[in-house]
């Protein structure tokens, strides 16, 4: 039978624990900053300490050559008593309590120096030698240097480097010891940031989870540092404001199409019950017929204009932007609408400055236009007039302007007329499903410029702003 503690849930065992918090990117970033300041701590120290005890050592190598140079050129000079006076004179005079002199005939027998005896560390052959020598009853590292004389005598020239090899392991000692102590305050350090971030990751989350069940009206928290934190947390507030838009503004347009399609819908039913209850004669059902197609069309139709607003939206026709001259697409606008202007008797007139290019969809840009143009003649009274001109602004963006005499836009519907489906007062009597002007607003928005919507005073003026296209080549 298996122990009740065996299966126990949330006891998590003291490995597991630790392997969490290893895992933590604050931890381990702290933990690699300390690893890397111990490593060029280690690497400056053992610099310094290569080039201090190289130095120690070339010092020593020198005094050395130059003991063994002066008590050779004795003997070469003065001969045995030469010799003998300057290890004697430099025992005496200098008093460098670390020096060592040793001079011995051939026999490694003593002639002066301050040695009881020729050292056993140190052998026949000439050359550079390390011993361990007792002086002052305690034993010395020492350095030692044998040269062989002329007429078989031998010189052993030292000094005791046991201050150097202590100084060393002092160097290294201090090094240990920084490298501890670095380690540690590494490790209290990833604790401290992982505090701190965890803090912040956790405000994080709650809002996350609280976006996830449906609240979108939250937004992660700030504390005004522009740190990292509140840069990430900025660009995914200004993300959640746009998703939340484009919800609200889903929903809203779920809702006028519910709304719009109810009534031509329930339109075309009652047609075809009326029709299929009375059964009228075959030409008065023909004229239902037809009555329930144009019905129909202009379901289709609605629901093309939806389309093209998601293709605009979706940003496909991009791809294909080209240089436009806008004065040709103004011609092919004017055109079109010209015979329904004249039908309503009003004057349409252009102000067109050739040569204006801009980089876009010619096709996207006509309808955009059109529908600025037959908006301007359908609210435009008899006898009216609508100008369409371009220009030129000073920031090098293109002015396309439509202007009217029609009713206008109040102003605190100028905000709302690029919605879906939004219709002002002005418009309540006319055909159309409040789409026009929010196709207008999208082709500009794709095309990096925007509707500007202003009074005529009587009518009124509406501007697409457009960047110019850069100059060829």
């Amino acid at each position: 039978m298996a122990s009740a503690s065996a299966g126990r849930p949330g006891k998590a065992s003291p490995a597991a624990g630790a392997l969490r918090i290893l895992r933590s990117t604050s931890v381990r970033l702290a933990l690699g900053y300390a690893g890397l300041f111990i490593a060029s701590s280690l690497l400056l120290g053992g610099l310094l300490w290569w080039l201090t005890a190289g130095y120690l050592d070339r010092e020593i190598e020198a005094v050395i050559l130059s003991d063994t140079r002066a008590v050779s050129d004795s003997l070469r000079d003065f001969g045995l008593a030469g010799a003998v006076d300057t290890v004697r004179e430099r025992i005496g005079r200098y008093g460098d309590q670390n020096a060592i002199y040793l001079l011995t005939g051939p026999t490694l027998a003593p002639v002066a120096g301050n040695l009881d005896g020729w050292p056993v560390q140190a052998g026949r052959a000439a050359g550079w030698y390390q011993a361990d020598m007792v002086r002052g009853g305690t034993v010395h590292a020492t350095r030692l240097l044998h040269i062989a004389l002329p007429g078989g005598f031998h010189l052993l020239v030292g000094r005791d480097v046991q201050e150097l090899i202590e100084l060393r392991a002092v160097i290294l000692e201090a090094l240990a010891i920084a490298a501890a102590a670095a380690l540690l305050l590494g490790i209290l350090g990833a604790f401290l940031v992982r505090r701190a971030a965890q803090r912040r990751v956790e405000a994080i989350n709650r809002t996350a989870a609280a976006i996830v069940q449906g609240d979108l009206a939250q937004r992660l928290p700030t504390r005004e540092s522009a740190d990292e934190f509140d840069q990430l947390a900025d660009t995914v507030n200004r993300m959640l404001e746009q998703i939340e838009q484009l919800v609200e503004g889903v929903r809203n347009v779920s809702n006028a199409i519910a709304h719009d399609l109810r009534t031509p819908l329930a339109e075309v039913r009652v047609r075809l019950e009326e029709v299929l209850r009375n059964r009228p004669p075959q030409e008065a059902t023909f004229e239902a017929i037809d009555e329930t197609l144009q019905e129909i069309d202009r379901v289709m139709a609605m629901f093309n204009a939806l389309l093209r607003l998601a293709e605009i939206d979706s940003g496909v026709r991009r791809s294909g932007f080209r240089p436009v001259d806008l004065a040709s697409v103004v011609e092919e606008v004017v055109e079109l609408y010209g015979p329904t202007a004249e039908a309503g008797q009003i004057t349409l007139a252009v102000e067109d400055e050739p040569g204006l290019m801009v980089q876009g969809d010619p096709f996207l840009l006509a309808q955009a236009l059109g529908n600025l143009l037959d908006n301007a003649v359908k609210f435009s009274p008899l006898g009216g007039r609508v100008l369409l001109s371009l220009a030129r602004r000073a920031d090098d963006r293109i002015l396309v302007t439509v202007a009217d005499q029609g009713p206008g836009i109040p102003d605190c519907e100028k905000e709302r007329v690029a919605e879906r489906f939004f219709r002002g007062d002005a418009s309540r009597g006319t055909a159309g499903f409040g789409l026009g002007l929010s196709v207008v607003a999208s082709v500009a928005r794709l095309h990096g410029g925007s509707l500007v919507l202003a009074d005529a005073a009587p009518g009124l003026v509406a501007s697409l702003a457009l960047p110019a296209a850069p100059p060829a080549g």
